[in-house]
């Protein structure tokens, strides 16, 4: 009989797609351009929702741009925002859809300029994960300064849906924080 293996308090016990994304991706450092550009859009499409939603409508949302080919998404017209407007397997926000078109633009713009997306919001945290040591889910900020920061930088470089709480999820979602509380047993197997 196998021990149950101890995870963060906000996983359900009852939900293998929480669990999953838990056990495999979040928090762990992510340095590939599509899957971060990937990650911008859907904590973008995440505000003022339950992350659980975005899980349950990524694999349409991979459908429906282009498995987050930026370059393609960057070149969307009115007539496939007006599609995706009426996709019922994503988040049919008009704002949220026209700013994921803005944020392939702003995406690619930042390419062109430091060479990857990844060498860009890597820079917030000196190139490697923040490891932090909470004991309890409730201590986990939902900002921090770095996301602060990040989120007015994103700004000024014309992406949108990236507040401040929306960059620390993004942070989270990709590894340049280790928020995995201490009794979590993807905390010690995060650490570098």
């Amino acid at each position: 009989m196998t021990a149950t293996r101890q995870r963060c308090a906000w996983i359900p016990a009852d939900n293998s797609l929480y669990t999953r994304y838990h056990d495999e991706q979040w928090g762990v450092p992510v340095h590939d351009d599509t899957l971060l550009f990937e990650m911008l859009l859907l904590e973008g499409a995440q505000a003022g929702l339950s992350w659980l939603t975005i899980l349950k409508k990524r694999e349409n949302y991979r459908r429906a741009f282009d498995q987050f080919d930026a370059q393609r998404v960057a070149r969307y017209d009115q007539a496939k925002l007006d599609e995706l407007a009426q996709d019922s397997g994503i988040i049919r926000n008009k704002l949220k859809i026209n700013w994921a078109v803005k944020n392939a633009q702003a995406f690619l713009a930042v390419q062109a300029d430091v060479g990857s997306f990844d060498r860009y919001i890597w820079q917030f945290v000196d190139g490697r994960p923040l490891i932090n040591h909470w004991q309890r889910v409730d201590q986990i900020p939902a900002k921090t300064e770095i996301s602060d920061r990040m989120s007015r930088e994103l700004k000024k470089r014309g992406f949108g849906f990236v507040g401040s709480t929306i960059c620390y999820a993004f942070m989270q979602s990709i590894g340049m924080v280790n928020d995995h509380t201490v009794d979590c047993f993807r905390h010690a197997e995060l650490l570098p």
